[in-house]
């Protein structure tokens, strides 16, 4: 390549930071403790060889007379009437739902171990976000779960839960007082049916629904623009100019999988081929997912969003408006560029905000009208039928409760004592209620407090069923029975109204009568398909009804909140935690965040010029003040983070939910501003550094490739000019000379391509990829030490285009554009099942050997831990057993423990200590596959076998298959242009080809 980009993982690599080069130095990462190997057989380095063979004699003996004297009990229970339906060896599969999405649960003789996406399903996602996948561990999350409902905090009977109850709820609605139940979005129309038998006995009742991650703005701006109170739906795929501001779409803003999905059309190699993709303008302070992934990215203050807004409004419409982007010269620039292809691509184009605020929306929307994107990119009519909840009803409940008009709250699905922004608001107001409920499956902050707590179901155990989308309706159905003395809040609604109708028949009537009635479905046609799509209605065009002008005076006033020393504070939600409903899963906390790639922890954000004007060093801790509110928060150096900005991610800080998620991180909530009856996720704060430090578990310079050019990079010009543009294709130009046989592959052989346009870097391949071949959670301080085993990990590159610079200056890399201005690469690294593989060569006991399709294999029971293999591997995708983390009580608050246990695949072995680990390319489905094919007695297909990687990613930049078929897709993605093999020039030959990445630029 002719470029002139340097790229690298993190400023430690950019900076040869002392620690960084010690850590990259070596032959290992960190050596084996011997020590502490020894010690446990009573041992040590300095044992004089006599005692040690002395005690080698004796330890063997000991072990081999009790072998002979104790023979292991292993009891069995067999299928005395076997299920009809289970098969010992064969997997069932059942279609479900999960945060409105139809998903099929895979389970293994009555245990349910995998969540996939349902690959029939129409009108919505392929494939599943990380907290999908990994749903399957909550239900396995019993050490931390009720057992029994409580009363009082002491576990008790249904049937005194259910007397307790109906009296209060009597007394309450005999006072007259109102009966609230407090929720999340509810758009199951189940339990919405459910809620309306219960109004029936108690006419009082009130639903208050409130989302601790609000998107009321949207709302109330369609409502008052165009006589809508919806959340739209978003058609990416019809948009070939994305700009937005502040809004995360292709991560937590909405539906990101979905977004991803349509996104990727106009940018993957089939569209690519087709000679069309979509251009991207992000604006933004912190360093998002989406921002990362787009082609122009200008970091701004939150403060400026609207500003951004305002100007961008007076270049599309010809108006004038006040409060228009000052003092950022780069923003104004990509504002009025960003404008003029706006403008050139009417009906094709969108703009998207992501402040909840209702002026900035306005603003969004005035400018939507005006390139004809209503009706064409954006839908009101099939819209969405997530986030209805409203910080304006919540406060309106919280002023009723405080004055003794509330007689009795019911919380479901919702704890505000830890996501709601003035906590001790809420205490007040409970303090006031005379009877208190949750429905919570464990004490968590608000529940513990309350008098009573039913535990529901988890949703594998359950009956219900979910409407995202208007017209879009999913079954949920249980895939084994309740494993502890839970109910579900429906058939607790029921209960309590007098109501005796099971929850089997409950939902089986609203489905019939409400849902299929007119159509020639049938129950049972649901129960297999999963779902029922009504289709989509006309999307219909719209007239802007609004006032501009006073929209952005508006914000103006709100620019001035922010105004002043100290930084301005976002928040934002991670990919992985959420709002902090999912703190207590394992996989989750140790997902990589997308673009810091930390595990275990939030941080703040900080740009790195700011960090040197604070005198903070490595691992730094600072005190952030901010509405009254003060906490010591370590410190993360973010390239691409705004001057003057920070940056913390709220969900952490869960005090009451379980051993994997308790004091992980601090909770950032209580610095949500409060402004018109909407909750703004941004803040004015003071930073001041605090003296002590803290190391955060971040894996982005762990198995660093040493700066070696593995990255390709182009622009789409220089793409239509030359498909090939910078692949920098090696072996067209160099000679090459093996040292081994060339391996052949006369039946299959199995090879992979991977789209650098389409990877956004989210990291749901890893979850689904560590479930599937029961990859060990191995914690915070294993993670610090390098030592986690995902077998696969995305690896994140910065990069910035300056001419000239010489990246070995600390001088000349310290005015790098105050480090605002880069750009993001995502690359997924796994095995690459090298056809000469320097791993096989080296192994001395041939563990790790090649197969005939094309595979490298590892037999973990001849493996003993030479680690020569990981030395010799280039790509550093080997992972190495510290521990039996499985079976090791210092890891107990994760996955080892007799519950978490049960989510194991049986069809891949777990590893023990000593064993060296790799990705197998999902062996056991693709022979999985090849058994079905022969049981039908036909040949193999293209798409039969999905691996877990591949079949999870919404964006389909993993294709998997067979490249002795040339009629494959990954046949014909192997063929494209751009495709180019990581460090080809040293003859490994792998297997697994990467695409260019590919930027729309202003310059292409």
């Amino acid at each position: 390549m002719d470029s002139n980009k340097k790229y690298w993982k993190g400023l430690e690599e950019l900076q040869q930071t002392p620690a960084f080069v010690e850590n990259a130095k070596g032959e290992f990462a960190e050596p084996i403790p011997v020590e502490d190997v020894l010690n446990e057989a009573g041992l040590s380095t300095k044992t004089p060889r006599r005692d040690f063979l002395k005690a080698l004699g004796f330890g063997l003996g000991a072990v081999t007379l009790a072998a002979c004297n104790r023979t292991p009990v292993h009891k069995a229970v067999p299928y005395v009437i076997k299920p009809e339906e289970v098969t010992p060896g064969i997997p069932n599969y059942y279609a479900s739902s999960f945060n409105g999405q139809s998903v099929l649960i895979r389970t293994r003789e009555g245990r349910p171990i995998l969540v996939e996406a349902n690959p029939n399903s129409v009108g919505l996602v392929q494939g599943t976000e990380s907290a999908t996948v990994s749903s399957v561990l909550d239900l396995y999350d019993m050490t931390n779960k009720l057992q029994n409902p409580q009363i009082a905090g002491k576990d008790a009977e249904w049937d005194k839960v259910d007397t307790t109850v109906k009296q209060a709820l009597v007394k309450a609605s005999s006072a007259g007082k109102q009966i609230a139940i407090v929720s999340r979005t509810v758009n199951s129309p189940s339990t919405l049916q459910s809620i309306a038998v219960f109004k029936e006995s108690f006419p009082t009742t009130t639903l208050v629904q409130v989302d601790p991650i609000s998107y009321a703005a949207i709302r109330k701006a369609n409502e008052l623009n165009f006589g809508k109170a919806v959340i739209p739906s978003y058609a990416f795929d019809k948009a070939l100019v994305v700009l937005s501001v502040g809004a995360d779409f292709l991560g937590t803003w909405l539906d990101g999988e979905e977004h991803t999905q349509d996104y990727i059309k106009n940018r993957n190699y089939k569209s690519l081929e087709g000679g069309k993709m979509s251009r991207h303008i992000q604006f933004e302070a912190g360093m998002s997912m989406t921002g990362t992934n787009a082609d122009v990215r200008i970091a701004i203050k939150p403060s400026e969003e609207g500003a951004v807004l305002i100007s961008l409004y007076n270049e599309i419409t010809g108006s004038s408006l006040a409060g228009g982007i000052a003092g950022n010269d780069r923003a104004a620039t990509a504002i009025k560029l960003a404008a003029q292809e706006l403008l050139k691509n009417k009906g094709q184009a969108v703009v998207v905000a992501g402040a909840n605020n209702t002026d900035i929306q306005v603003l969004a929307n005035a400018i939507n009208v005006a390139l004809g994107a209503y009706g064409s990119v954006i839908d009101l009519n099939n819209f969405s039928k997530k986030f209805q909840g409203s910080e304006e009803a919540f406060a309106t409940f919280l002023n009723d409760a405080k004055a003794g008009r509330v007689g009795a709250v019911l919380f479901l699905n919702s704890n505000p004592l830890y996501d709601y922004y003035d906590a001790k608001s809420v205490e007040e107001a409970l303090a006031k209620i005379d009877f208190t409920l949750s429905f919570s499956d464990r004490a968590d902050e608000t529940a513990s407090g309350l008098n009573v707590i039913a535990p529901v179901s988890n949703y594998l155990e359950s009956w219900g069923d979910e409407s995202s989308r208007e017209g879009y309706y999913t079954i949920v159905q249980p895939t084994i029975n309740p494993v502890f003395n839970t109910r579900q809040a429906e058939q607790s609604f029921l209960i309590w109204s007098g109501n005796v109708t099971p929850i089997f028949d409950f939902v089986k009537n609203v489905w019939e009568t409400q849902i299929l009635a007119g159509s020639a479905k049938k129950w049972k046609d649901i129960l297999q398909t999963g779902f029922e799509y009504k289709g989509k209605l006309a999307a219909g065009t719209y007239s802007f009804a609004g006032n501009v002008q006073e929209a952005a005076a508006n914000v103006q006033s709100l620019a001035k909140t922010l105004a002043g020393e100290g930084f301005e504070l976002a928040l934002y939600e991670s990919s992985a935690i959420r709002d902090g409903r999912y703190a207590n899963n394992a996989f989750l906390q140790e997902l990589p965040d997308p673009v810091s790639k930390v595990t275990w922890d939030n941080y703040i954000a900080l740009n790195p010029k700011d960090i040197e004007s604070l005198g903070l060093g490595e691992n730094g801790v600072v005190e952030v003040e901010a509405n009254g509110y003060k906490i010591e928060v370590p410190v993360l150096a973010q390239p691409g983070q705004a001057l003057g900005t920070a940056s913390i991610a709220v969900g952490y800080g869960r005090t009451k939910v379980g051993k994997a998620g308790n004091n992980v991180g601090v909770n950032a909530y209580p610095f949500v501003l409060q402004k018109n009856g909407l909750n703004q996720f941004v803040s004015k704060a003071k930073v001041s550094k605090v003296s002590r430090t803290y190391e955060l578990a971040q894996t982005q310079t762990h198995h660093t490739i040493e700066g070696r050019n593995i990255i390709r990079e182009t622009t789409f010009g220089k793409y239509l000019k030359n498909p090939a543009s910078e692949s920098g294709r090696f072996a067209e130009s160099h000679k090459s000379y093996d040292l081994w046989n060339k391996f052949e592959s006369p039946g299959h052989k199995w090879v992979m391509a991977i789209d650098l346009n389409a990877c956004t870097g989210c990291g749901a391949c890893i979850v689904a990829c560590n479930i599937e071949n029961n990859i060990p959670v191995v914690g915070r301080d294993e993670v610090r030490r390098r030592r986690e085993m995902h077998w696969m990990r995305i690896d994140r590159y910065y990069t910035i285009e300056e001419d000239g610079v010489d990246y070995t200056k600390e001088k000349e890399i310290a005015n790098l554009n105050d480090f605002q201005n880069v750009k993001v690469v995502h690359q997924p690294m796994m095995c690459q099942h090298c056809d000469h593989a320097p791993c096989e060569t080296v192994c001395p006991v041939l563990a790790t050997v090649h197969s005939s399709e094309g595979l490298n294999h590892m037999a973990y029971n001849r493996c003993f831990g030479t680690r020569y293999c990981a030395n010799n591997c280039p790509y550093k995708v080997r992972r190495f057993n510290w521990f039996n983390y499985w079976n090791d009580s210092r890891f107990d608050n994760y996955l080892n423990n007799e519950f978490t246990q049960l989510l194991l695949n049986p069809d891949v072995t777990t590893r023990s200590r000593g064993v060296m680990e790799k990705c197998s390319m999902c062996i056991q489905r693709i022979q999985a596959g090849k058994l079905q094919a022969k049981i039908e007695g036909r040949p193999l297909k293209d798409g039969d076998i999905k691996l877990a990687c591949s079949g999870v990613c919404s964006a389909n930049a993993m294709i998997f298959g067979d490249a002795n078929d040339p009629n494959s897709e990954v046949s014909k993605a192997l063929r494209s242009e751009r495709i180019y093999y990581v460090l080809e020039e040293i003859n490994v030959q792998p297997n697994i080809g990467y695409m260019t990445k590919v930027r729309n630029t202003f310059e292409a």
